[in-house]
């Protein structure tokens, strides 16, 4: 019998039983309600955030995006990114959203709000930094996942991972056409379907390939410290590869 990983690869390679959506904007963000126009409500305005944002408007998607520091606090990013974008609170970037992606210090997802995200599509791109974010025992010990942890604090949101392992630089500048053979990939894993094919299609939309890592509890194969991770730019067969080579962390440090 394959394992839920080798499902994983077979779907990331192009196998019908699991095809994203074609154009993100057509995709339900809520459970059984059609979209024409997506709204990213980004909750979290540092690298990555803002990168995102910056990706999102020049594919065509209206952003909302939110920090800690209060909207006022983030009009030279949105006078730079035009009339698509504007800042808000936390709450209301959650509120706005059609997708939402949440990229804040891990030690800070407990203060995602949850009630505005019901329903919702819910990117994480958060990794686990114990000298930042403190010991997790749940973490050291390779009981539960970053991504994971994420879906139970937000359990009536579908929660995936996506762009934990690029720098956030790379996230405008390393998009390459599909079909281009050194067209890097990028992972994602999710206990809902819809969620991983949003994942799947905002990356191309990008500029790269999916690997499918499957549910959440294989989501440890693309965190801190494991090949998938620390390898910088793959290719879809590198990114699988590297995937395939990941060993469990059980203790931190």
């Amino acid at each position: 019998m394959r394992s839920a990983y080798d499902r994983s690869r077979r779907l990331s390679r192009g196998d019908t039983e699991r095809r994203p959506v074609s154009k993100p904007r057509e995709q339900p963000a809520r459970v059984g309600v059609a979209l024409t126009m997506t709204t990213l409500g980004i909750i979290g305005a540092g690298h990555i955030g803002s990168q995102v944002a910056r990706a999102a408007v020049k594919s065509g998607y209206e952003v909302v995006i939110a920090n800690s520091r209060g909207p006022e606090t983030l009009e030279g990013l949105i006078a730079e990114l035009g009339p698509h974008a504007r800042a808000a609170t936390a709450t209301d970037a959650a509120t706005a959203a059609d997708i939402a992606v949440v990229t804040v210090p891990f030690k800070a997802y407990g203060s995602i709000p949850v009630e505005p995200l019901a329903g919702k599509i819910v990117i994480d791109t958060d990794n686990y930094y114990w000298e930042r974010d403190g010991h997790v025992p749940a973490l050291d010990e390779g009981r539960d996942t970053v991504t994971g942890m994420l879906q139970k604090h937000l359990a009536t949101s579908h929660v995936a991972k996506g762009f934990n392992h690029i720098t956030a630089a790379d996230i405008t500048t390393d998009g390459r056409p599909a079909g281009d053979p050194a067209r890097r990939a990028l992972a994602t894993a999710s206990d809902h379907e819809d969620a991983a094919a949003f994942v799947t299609s905002l990356y191309d939309e990008f500029g790269f390939d999916t690997v499918n890592v499957g549910p959440l509890d294989e989501s440890w194969r693309v965190e801190r410290d494991q090949p998938a991770y620390e390898s910088g730019a793959q290719t879809r067969d590198e990114l699988a590869a590297n995937l395939a080579k990941a060993k469990r962390i059980t203790s931190a440090g």
